[in-house]
């Protein structure tokens, strides 16, 4: 599986997870939801946000694809800040701080990786389109 397949299939499944069952979803993460009753709808909010960005994903391309890219790894991003302070302050686990983490981190290198695919496939065919220029070919 490609790197973006494997992102839009991860942020899909966890954030249908997330939101079907979100106390359960908690506990895969290793977070009480019995300690925390706004917890389900809390991870609820969370569970939308991943679902949209597959959408995105899923429904883009282009230009449009790699700002939705972008818009994720920045929320991976801040999701691993959020994990790190949490566990920091106590708030989290440490088996929690690094579930949650992980997770996020993993989102932002497979955003990364897209994006470094892109810019390949792009540099590929600016390659192609330059020698085909050359040799007098009409791209």
């Amino acid at each position: 599986m490609s790197p973006f397949e494997v992102l839009t299939t991860i942020r899909a499944a966890i954030g249908s997870g997330a939101w079907l069952a979100p106390r359960l979803t908690a506990r895969l993460f290793g977070i009480s939801a019995d300690a925390n009753p706004q917890l389900p709808y809390v991870t609820r909010l969370f569970a939308i946000r991943d679902l949209a960005l597959a959408a995105g994903l899923q429904s883009s391309d282009g230009d449009a694809r790699r700002l939705w890219v972008q818009i994720g790894i920045a929320c991976d991003a801040a999701d691993a800040a959020a994990g790190l302070l949490a566990g920091r302050r106590g708030e989290l686990s440490t088996l929690s701080t690094v579930l949650v983490t992980a997770t996020a981190l993993t989102g932002v290198a497979l955003g990364t990786a897209i994006l470094r695919d892109a810019d390949a496939d792009a540099d590929a065919d600016a390659d192609a389109d330059a020698g085909d220029t050359a040799a007098g070919t009409p791209s």
